[in-house]
């Protein structure tokens, strides 16, 4: 039977996606778990994975399309098998359906077009290319029968002495890459849009760097990661986030949802904007796992090959600015969620200790809370847990 390919459902409260382009074409073979399209959702781009083997076809969704979630937009057909009608069931792809599917790959990737009588190249990769002011005729590509993917013009932008995008005169107007723009229109509704209020306190990082500096060796021997502060951040705010559940919450428009998972979004720079990146159920992973999911994530949103599960379902989020040597700052929520906590540097300062001046390491947390959600009573408990779990790492990570 046909396999359905459908509209994902990538974040709470998503009812739409729009396709921005389609990585394979009508006809062509398709190999289980290989991109297959990229789509837009009011938070991020991402890649779509083919959901099984077989052959792209009946494609009901044009780029550009904007889909409900859940509908299908493709199937993946067997050899001489039809579309099936609208209504139709769809199969779930097994090892018997996989087989049957595998003697027609080779004939149809030898077949595939090639674009401009060079190498083929994705959508992204080729807006990547422009904006870079990169020729695509120089460019080698890692993708299946010589691809150029985005991660290869990403690589390209990361080198030294990679072209740049070229300067905009004073006066001039640059415009927005697909991620800057809906930076822009998500924030721009949710500082509309929410009751934001704030909550700042200052903290001793004094064990938060000891811990680190003790904890970074093992986990790099057992993960082969070593784990930065944010990850402890992570680790410590997921565990204090499991003892304040309306903390973890999220407004849907008329009541509060409490998530049954606490799923820590990180604010992550890439290109030409901000993608946040979802670490599932953070409370219940230790140092290393924690470590490893980042930097995954990390990776694949500075490369423009987030996957769907990359960014969906996080129910609150953390953003650090102290590796810009930013002392505090305020963030803006990021909706249904009900708050965010901005993370400024740890840097020395002179504060009482005992009564007496003391030059300690110091950092400022500030917390924008959705005032629909939470109020300050609860957002202070929490702060407190934060707190405490900064000045006992250790024990809160056991």
């Amino acid at each position: 039977m046909a396999i359905s390919v459908v509209m994902p459902a990538l974040e709470l409260m998503q009812e739409t996606g729009k396709v921005l382009a389609w990585r394979k074409k009508e006809g062509e073979q398709v190999v289980k778990g290989e991109p297959l399209l990229e789509i837009e959702t009011d938070k991020a781009v991402v890649e779509v994975e083919a959901p099984g083997e077989g052959i792209l076809a009946g494609i009901t969704a044009p780029e550009g399309a904007v889909i409900p979630v859940g509908q299908t937009i493709a199937w993946l057909v067997l050899p001489g098998e039809a579309v099936p009608a609208a209504g139709a069931p769809a199969a779930v792809p097994g090892p018997a359906r996989a087989e049957a599917a595998r003697p027609a790959v080779a004939a149809a990737e030898s077949s595939a077009p090639a674009a401009g009588g060079g190498a083929r190249i994705s959508p992204k990769a080729r807006r990547m290319a422009r904006e870079h002011g990169i020729d695509i005729a120089q460019v080698r590509g890692s993708g299946a029968d010589g691809e150029i993917l985005a991660s290869d013009i990403q690589a390209l932008v990361d080198a030294k002495g990679a072209p740049a995008a070229a300067p905009v005169a004073a006066g001039g107007t640059e415009a927005l890459g697909i991620i800057g723009r809906l930076m822009a229109e998500r924030t721009t509704q949710s500082w509309t849009s929410v009751p934001h209020f704030f909550v700042v306190r200052e903290v001793d990082a004094g064990a938060l760097v000891d811990a680190h500096k003790k904890l970074r060796e093992s986990v790099e021997k057992a993960r082969g990661v070593k784990p930065t502060q944010t990850d402890m951040l992570v680790a410590l705010v997921a565990r204090a986030l499991a003892k304040h559940p309306r903390m973890n919450a999220s407004w849907t428009g008329a009541a509060i949802r409490l998530n049954p998972d606490v799923n820590m979004a990180v604010a992550m720079a890439v290109n030409d904007g901000v993608v946040a990146a979802v670490i599932p159920k953070a409370d219940s992973l230790d140092l290393g796992e924690i470590a490893v999911q980042r930097r995954d994530l990390t990776e694949r949103a500075r490369a423009g090959r987030s996957r769907p599960a990359d960014i969906a379902g996080g129910t609150f989020t953390i953003s650090n600015l102290g590796m810009f040597n930013v002392d505090s700052f305020t963030a803006i929520i990021n909706p249904p969620q009900a708050a965010i906590l901005a993370v400024g540097r740890i840097a020395d300062r002179v504060v009482p200790v005992d009564g007496k001046p003391a030059i300690r390491p110091m950092m400022t947390l500030t917390l924008s809370s959705d005032h629909r959600v939470v109020d300050g009573a609860r957002a202070a408990a929490f702060m407190n847990d934060v707190v405490e779990a900064l000045r006992e790492p250790e024990k809160w990570l056991r």
